[in-house]
């Protein structure tokens, strides 16, 4: 048995057995004693992700895949531990998932070979849950995965950026062609990390902080005295230098200031 990829679902398996395992390799197992893999497919990331000390949880949305992984896959890797102890799989969208309930608030690693048409999401709703998430591995759209790891003063800089290193180490691991997929995506692919920063609380007001870094970005070319009108500027705040500034060029302690600013402004 083996599973059609099906394009509303934005399925490429991944067939390159070293590609597989050098992406359960970026997770460096400190910390957490759960792994949770978005998508497994087929299992070829599942597999090296089962040779790791942390339970393995797998969630899938594809029914195929699903009856796969419960009736092929524990016969094929004998060699690896399926018992229900090590081993889970969970049928629904991860996306609505509410992970605090499923893993009884115990830290947990996000890893997977990401559908490039929700993986933006899914990066969200690991910032949302960043009090269990220790650790992110995994492999985006290349131009998605740079725009993430990406710093301050290049014009792929973005929301993505800022919010996602507001609370994470991020780091671009390596490159993967789309040669070692079935059917081969159009793109080339990219494999990042993120490790949890020690300190991941804002000193700023969260909700503010992100409405600033949406709303900044959502006209990047203005500077920010225009594109952040909305906050109703005061005259002398205006006249602070960061707001001659275009979003993409300030760091993240720089949005953290930034919020702080418009925070203490009547707005």
């Amino acid at each position: 048995m083996s599973v059609k990829a099906k394009k509303h679902l934005g399925q490429h398996f991944l067939t390159d057995e070293s590609i597989a395992k050098n992406i359960a390799d970026a997770l460096t197992e400190n910390g957490y004693g759960n792994i949770l893999e978005i998508g497994p497919g087929m299992g070829v990331l599942t597999k090296y992700l089962l040779q790791k000390k942390p339970k393995v949880t797998v969630f899938e949305i594809d029914t195929e895949s699903v009856t796969y992984l419960k009736e092929v896959f524990p016969v094929e890797q004998i060699q690896v531990n399926t018992s229900k102890g090590k081993f889970e799989i969970i049928e629904g969208d991860f996306l609505k998932s509410n992970l605090k309930q499923i893993f009884n608030q115990q830290q947990v690693a996000i890893i997977g070979n990401f559908p490039y048409n929700i993986s933006s999401q899914i990066v969200f709703k690991a910032i949302e849950n960043r009090d269990l998430v220790p650790e992110f591995a995994g492999m985006f759209q290349k131009e998605v995965a740079l725009r993430i790891a990406e710093k301050e003063g290049s014009k792929v800089y973005g929301i993505l950026s800022v919010l996602t290193q507001a609370f994470f180490d991020v780091e671009y691991l390596f490159t993967v062609p789309p040669t070692v997929f079935n059917p081969p995506p159009k793109v080339d692919s990219g494999v990042i990390r993120f490790i949890r920063k020690k300190d991941y609380s804002l000193p700023v007001d969260e909700k503010l902080f992100f409405r600033v870094v949406k709303t900044a970005f959502n006209q990047r070319r203005k500077m920010l005295r225009s594109s952040l009108k909305s906050f109703n500027l005061s005259d002398s705040l205006k006249e602070d230098p960061i707001f001659a500034k275009r979003p993409e060029q300030l760091s993240v302690l720089e949005f953290i200031s930034l919020t702080k600013k418009l925070s203490e402004n009547d707005f």
